[in-house]
């Protein structure tokens, strides 16, 4: 055996290896708040959330969940909150794509953990963007009381939502809402201020307060039914539109409602007959390196990404460790942004580092990308890339002007931005090739994705040497044992921040793929936003 064929099999296996070890964390998250909790749902008569999506989505198409690692190993102290206690994807209902949102009673009853409104607003925010239904499936005790000061008050928490809801209707996107379970408090308002309301009879229940709160706040002794059950609320108060008999009947009346909605406006993205790419999908484990530092062909990448036959190189010879090409994904025009992984020589004669964007890279990558915006293109950022070159001789070239080109190119773009993390992502290389606070569409990461201001072993060795320094100050200077020891527990915990677990958890990325997945992704992303007109591009003040 070769040492390409040796390392192509060590690549091949961590990378099935960090597929394995992702795959088998989504069982448990699946399973919510446990079998039990499950059994106990199903003898009310109830799905759990996952069955009621399954049951609604169209046969024969998928669900492609987001956020399903959202809180993973958060809330420890709270017993945890899997899958942020809300299934949340999209999906295909009656031949549209959708914005699905379903809460989930095994997990704390469904009630919303700092995570979960972050959640819920990110679904909302999809939803806006891209113009497409919304979905929401309700079954929630409302706040985790516990931690109600995370996620009360502040603009981004609870009371957000309902502002959206407001905001999303006045969009003209349409939004319905099903009572499955409890609903109370100010969750109430959620699925009263979507354009159409459904309850279940017998199981759902949609109240202010509930009869504990009223009890307490004015005597009065009433049952949940009474107080707000199916009955009260259809036939008597009128709050909902639509009274059901059980679970499946309530999904499918939303299928026949959703299927007599009127078409939307589309852009109109380019698209052609869809061609298989060139190398094998699964030819990715092997032509990613197991090692996060090591050299490879982005281009092999690619290849197991696009349409065969269909990259076409911009600059292909100048501002070498960024390629920028157009290409096809499931048939669909895209310009796609790739930091090169591969140590190259510039023009200049130069050896340039894989993975670090120079100055002629990111002037090359702006204009790259204020060309997709005049032709309408969708662009897609595929991230492994350590940072921006430093040192006397980037300074005097002007990296920060050319950096802060390709930030305001990136900011002002308007077409839709997807992103992929593949391996690095650190520092303002994050924020150049569109991380989360530049507004993709969606961003995803692979299981060998790392998010941070820099590598674990720099950020060790500068953290290590600042608390170096201050004992010493302070007369204890470390020995060479206690201060080796000090490093490593730093780099182990920074490492470990650097995840994309730590990340996903957060909502930073908004799934974590299998690599095979990435073109399947992509091209119902693009699907998702053809639904919505491109604004037109301003681009702000760009420095020559």
């Amino acid at each position: 055996m070769g040492k390409n064929d040796l390392n192509a099999s060590i690549n091949q296996d961590e990378n099935k290896l960090g597929v394995s070890r992702m795959q088998r964390r989504l069982e448990r998250i699946y399973l919510g708040g446990g079998k039990t909790k499950i059994e106990k749902q199903h003898s009310k008569g109830k799905l759990t959330a996952r069955e009621r999506i399954d049951y609604l989505i169209d046969d024969n198409s998928y669900f492609f969940e987001l956020g399903a690692f959202a809180g993973f190993e958060m809330y420890k102290d709270h017993g945890g909150a899997p899958a942020g206690g809300v299934v949340m994807g999209l999906g295909y209902i009656s031949n549209r794509m959708c914005m699905i949102v379903a809460n989930d009673a095994t997990v704390k009853a469904g009630a919303w953990f700092p995570i979960t409104g972050k959640k819920n607003l990110r679904a909302q925010e999809i939803a806006i963007e891209n113009k497409i239904p919304l979905v929401y499936l309700v079954d929630s005790a409302g706040v985790y009381l516990p931690m109600q000061d995370e996620i009360f008050p502040d603009k981004e928490h609870f009371g957000r939502i309902f502002r959206n809801n407001a905001v999303i209707s006045s969009k003209g996107i349409p939004q319905i809402a099903a009572i499955m379970g409890s609903c109370v408090a100010g969750g109430a308002y959620l699925p009263i201020m979507s354009d159409e309301a459904l309850i279940v009879e017998g199981t759902g229940s949609i109240f202010l307060a509930g009869p504990y709160l009223v009890k307490a706040a004015i005597g009065e002794t009433a049952d949940k039914q009474t107080l707000g059950g199916a009955v009260t609320q259809s036939s008597i108060s009128g709050v909902t539109d639509y009274i059901m008999k059980d679970d499946k009947e309530c999904l499918d009346t939303i299928k026949d409602l959703v299927s007599k909605m009127g078409k939307m406006d589309h852009e109109g993205f380019n698209r052609i007959k869809a061609k298989q790419p060139k190398l094998a999908v699964e030819k990715i484990y092997e032509n990613f390196p197991a090692e996060s530092t090591k050299p490879y062909k982005s281009l092999d990448i690619l290849e197991s990404i696009v349409d065969e036959g269909s990259i076409t190189e911009y600059k292909q010879t100048y501002g070498k460790t960024i390629i920028c090409a157009y290409a096809r994904i499931d048939g669909w025009s895209v310009g796609i942004v790739m930091n090169n992984r591969e140590v190259v020589k510039s023009a200049k004669g130069e050896m340039q580092f894989g993975g670090v964007i120079y100055s002629d890279s990111a002037d090359k990558a702006t204009r790259f990308i204020l060309n997709c915006n005049q032709k309408k293109i969708p662009l897609v950022f595929m991230q492994d890339v350590t940072g921006f070159m430093v040192g006397t001789r980037s300074e005097h070239g002007g990296i920060i002007k050319d950096g802060a080109k390709l930030v305001n190119a990136v900011s002002n773009s308007t077409v839709p931005k997807f992103t992929v993390v593949m391996g690095n992502s650190y520092g303002a290389g994050n924020y150049a090739m569109c991380g989360k606070a530049y507004d993709p569409r969606m961003i995803v990461a692979w299981p060998t994705a790392k998010i941070a201001v820099m590598g674990g072993t720099q950020a060790a060795k500068v953290l290590t040497q600042i608390q170096v320094a201050s004992l010493k100050n302070k007369g204890k200077a470390p020995d060479e044992a206690a201060e080796k020891k000090l490093f490593e527990e730093t780099k182990a915990r920074y490492d470990e921040q650097t995840t994309a677990y730590y990340a996903a958890a957060r909502l930073w990325v908004d799934s974590i793929i299998d690599p095979k997945e990435t073109r399947q992704f992509i091209s119902l992303g693009i699907e998702m936003a053809n639904h919505c007109k491109v604004e037109k591009f301003n681009v702000g003040v760009i420095q020559t």
